[in-house]
């Protein structure tokens, strides 16, 4: 097997291991992992909260890179029907920012950049690269929730004000703040086993009315006022409304944008499976024949060869899905 797996920057597990999984999607921050090994009498004890990496060699090169590292073990589960078996379930050490619930309030005027730098310092992860996502934010009050909550709070604000699309990364130097599709390498997808394609009207917007704040005059309720109507392809596919209301829309031109960007018509997904690429990242764009797609998700199997199942989208279909909700 062309893969290293090390416990505690010093104990070799890649001989006990049976096979290696890891999942990898924009729905969620923390790259996860699941092991199998088998137990030897001489084996180390491996318990939850123990540090451990998953290396690899990547396709058409000769040395191994980092996979899934820095990782930490969240859960060890041990079986024994004959032989002595342990499944360790692994994630990067963003899990901390998914698990982990604060409250903040934050100043108006702040780029995602710098509050991503304030989320890393109080908890105490290494950055490697924080790019300036540029658009400044309005003040934020985030009650008690996850503190990956307030990142995807603070990416789709960003992305609401024509900022470009990003997703929080570790790898092996720190978190990184990964625009999308902007990986070196994009692999064109040749040798698919099969694809599934997935078309649907289902979460589609014709027409989208932004609300200002509900108010009252008097103690009697009045209608909200509207503050923009955008309508597009309803005689195509009939009339479906979105509600907009968002406290942070001021003017009408930003009512304006806002609606159009809510507007969408068929949602389309594509599903491929493939001999593994174990590079690919959720966010990195992929070749499918001519065209451009971005990874929405990846489920691989390690192995020589390996294989992995992708879920692709358009970068429309990706900002509307995951940035623009």
């Amino acid at each position: 097997m062309s893969y290293k797996v090390i416990l505690q920057d010093k104990y070799d597990l890649s001989p006990l291991v049976e096979n290696i999984n890891l999942r990898d999607s924009l729905e969620q921050i923390a790259y996860q992992g699941t092991v199998n090994l088998v137990v030897t009498s001489d084996m180390p004890p491996i318990s939850p909260g123990m540090s451990i990496r998953v290396s690899g060699i990547p396709y058409g090169k000769k040395d191994y890179v980092p996979l899934l590292s820095p990782a930490v073990i969240w859960e060890v589960e041990t079986s024994n029907n004959g032989l002595k078996r342990m499944t360790l379930t692994l994630y990067d050490r963003t899990v901390y920012l998914d698990k982990s619930e604060d409250e903040y309030l934050l100043p108006a005027k702040q780029t995602a950049t710098q509050r991503f730098q304030k989320y890393a310092r109080d908890w105490k992860l290494k950055i490697a690269s924080l790019p300036d996502t540029k658009k400044t934010l309005g003040r934020a009050v985030y009650r008690t929730q996850s503190i990956y909550s307030m990142m995807l709070g603070d990416l789709r604000e960003t992305a609401k004000a024509g900022g470009k699309l990003y997703h929080p990364r570790m790898i092996s130097s720190g978190l990184e703040l990964y625009e999308l599709g902007t990986n070196k390498d994009v692999y064109v997808l040749e040798r698919v086993t099969d694809t599934t394609q997935s078309r649907t009207l289902e979460g589609a917007a014709t027409r989208v009315k932004v609300l200002a704040t509900a108010a009252s005059e008097s103690g009697n309720e009045v209608p909200s006022k509207v503050m923009a109507l955008e309508e597009k392809d309803i005689a195509k596919y009939g009339t479906l409304q979105v509600i907009v209301q968002d406290d942070e829309v001021k003017s009408g031109a930003a009512a304006r944008e806002l609606a159009k960007s809510k507007l969408r018509g068929i949602q389309q997904t594509i599903s491929v499976n493939a001999p593994d690429m174990n590079t690919i990242r959720a966010g990195d764009a992929v070749m499918l024949g001519s065209i451009k797609l971005l990874v929405i998700s990846v489920s691989r199997e390690l192995g020589n060869p390996g294989s992995m199942s992708l879920e692709l989208g358009t970068y429309d279909d990706v900002k509307r899905r995951f940035y623009l909700e």
